[in-house]
């Protein structure tokens, strides 16, 4: 059986904002096709990281390569072969359902044709053909979420980027948005996602966790229960941010 690819390689990355280390010292590697937690509480270094490995800021020192392409000397490269959703911002509310689609796929560099046939498979798919022409703040959160996710990987890229995608949505939407992510790693796409619902923890393929600004832990979620002794991903987190 072949080696897994590494899509994403860190060594000693470090980002420094003054005297401040938002992140010191990162080493990791993902895999191709890896669903990859990246975990950690408010203010130790997952967003500072994400954004470094998008593109959209330097490291202070350390080597990272992203879907192949050096983040230093290769950022728009970086940049055609990622996707990212926020919970925060994704998608524009007063555009209708297909105009947030169409604005995408042209940032994306899509043609237009594509765009039309992509937009028509996306809306079936999802069960938003009578949604077409809805503005995105007259529809449901969950179906936000849903359609942000596939406007995210609308270009077919290696590797999405989820930032706390999941957050303020019922549990059988979020079981449902799994369901997705699992569909779409299945189909090669790494997905890099970060979440505080520690439930979620438990459906990544391994899981890295950030304790100021370092990884604390990494491996499968079952390998971590095991080497703290706790019986769920919550407490594995607890017993390291207590310490």
């Amino acid at each position: 059986m072949p080696t897994p690819v590494n899509i994403i390689t860190v060594r000693n990355l470090v980002k420094k904002f003054g005297s401040f280390i938002a992140n010191d010292h990162l080493t990791f590697e993902v895999k191709k096709g890896e669903i990859f937690g990246f975990l950690g509480a408010n203010g130790a270094g997952k967003t500072t990281a994400i954004k470094i490995l998008c593109g959209l800021s330097y490291p202070t020192s350390g080597e990272v390569s992203v879907a192949g392409f050096d983040i230093y000397s290769r950022r728009e490269q970086v940049k055609k072969n990622i996707g990212y959703m926020s919970q925060r911002f994704s998608l524009y509310d007063d555009l209708t359902v297909f105009e947030n689609i169409r604005f995408y796929g042209g940032i994306y560099g899509l043609r237009k044709q594509e765009i039309n046939s992509r937009a028509h498979a996306l809306m079936q798919r999802l069960g938003f053909e009578d949604a077409r022409n809805k503005l995105i703040r007259d529809i449901p959160l969950g179906w936000k979420q849903k359609l942000a996710f596939s406007v995210a990987i609308l270009h077919n890229p290696k590797i999405v980027f989820l930032d706390e995608p999941t957050g303020g949505v019922d549990p059988i939407t979020r079981r449902q948005f799994w369901d997705m992510i699992y569909e779409a790693a299945h189909d090669g796409i790494t997905v890099f996602v970060t979440t505080h619902y520690m439930d979620e923890a438990e459906y990544c393929d391994r899981v890295s966790i950030m304790v100021d600004g370092k990884i604390s832990a990494l491996d499968t979620p079952e390998n971590l229960k095991l080497k703290f002794d706790a019986p769920s991903m919550n407490e594995v987190f607890i017993k390291l941010a207590r310490a």
